[in-house]
């Protein structure tokens, strides 16, 4: 399929974001073949989908994720801000969202952390993908290149993706340092340039976060490899399927 559709922490754009009503809102659309989380640990170990690093804006918690029990945010309303039919929503650990998952589309797992914030991070979802056989159902993404490479130095078989949103750098040779196959990167910074290089070098490139069917034409028309990660599959649907 060209310029597959990501779905955005879920179906986010009608669901709330990396909730299981999200999640399962995509997995039911059969073009949706990948969709990008965020993961982050718990006080006490355990890897959640959350996007950020405080509780404050997608749920009615106060305080950051690292500073609280898993016991706590699964206590915590992670829908009501959506809209009342999402009242109760939690937020899922990874290991829920792995589950539902598996076999049915493929993960891009974000690890939101930064520098030394969340130790342990990366070998808790590499274990969970392990334990259940999904390791080339997934890639490994982050901003943070010490997370990308310990990655690697823990489980190097395991596809990773640097996360990109600058139009300065060596690109390609940074994903080549990294022993990154996968770029996750702005859709606003990708050029049909960049795109038939990266291509051409057998790096998989998923843009984000593309909402317009204008910006879904324009990206297609670049490249045929180009992702589009959405909060709207439907629009995805709509601007591809329906052409």
């Amino acid at each position: 399929m060209k310029n597959m559709c990501v779905a955005h922490r879920g179906f986010s754009g009608k669901a709330p974001e990396n909730t299981m009503a999200a999640v399962k809102m995509a997995v039911a659309l059969p073009y949706v073949r990948w969709m990008e989380i965020d993961v982050q640990l718990t006080r006490d170990g355990v890897p959640v989908v959350i996007h950020d690093f405080t509780l404050d804006r997608t749920t009615n918690g106060h305080g950051k994720v690292k500073d609280m029990d898993y016991e706590h945010i699964r206590r915590l309303d992670a829908g009501g801000w959506k809209g009342r039919a999402f009242r109760g929503e939690k937020v899922p650990s990874l290991e829920e969202v792995l589950d539902l998952a598996h076999g049915r589309l493929r993960l891009n797992i974000e690890l939101k952390t930064s520098g030394a914030m969340y130790p342990g991070l990366e070998q808790a979802v590499i274990d969970l993908v392990n334990k259940r056989g999904m390791r080339e159902e997934v890639v490994l993404t982050s901003f943070d290149l010490g997370a990308l490479r310990r990655i690697k130095e823990l489980e190097p078989r395991f596809q990773t993706g640097l996360i990109f949103d600058s139009r300065s750098g060596d690109l390609p040779g940074k994903l080549s340092e990294l022993d990154c196959s996968f770029l996750s990167i702005s859709f606003a910074r990708i050029t049909p340039v960049l795109a038939k290089l990266l291509a051409e070098r057998g790096i998989r490139m998923m843009a984000w976060t593309v909402n317009k069917t204008k910006e879904m034409r324009r990206l297609a028309a670049m490249h045929s490899d180009i992702m589009i990660c959405t909060n709207r599959p439907d629009v995805w649907a709509d601007t591809f399927l329906k052409a």
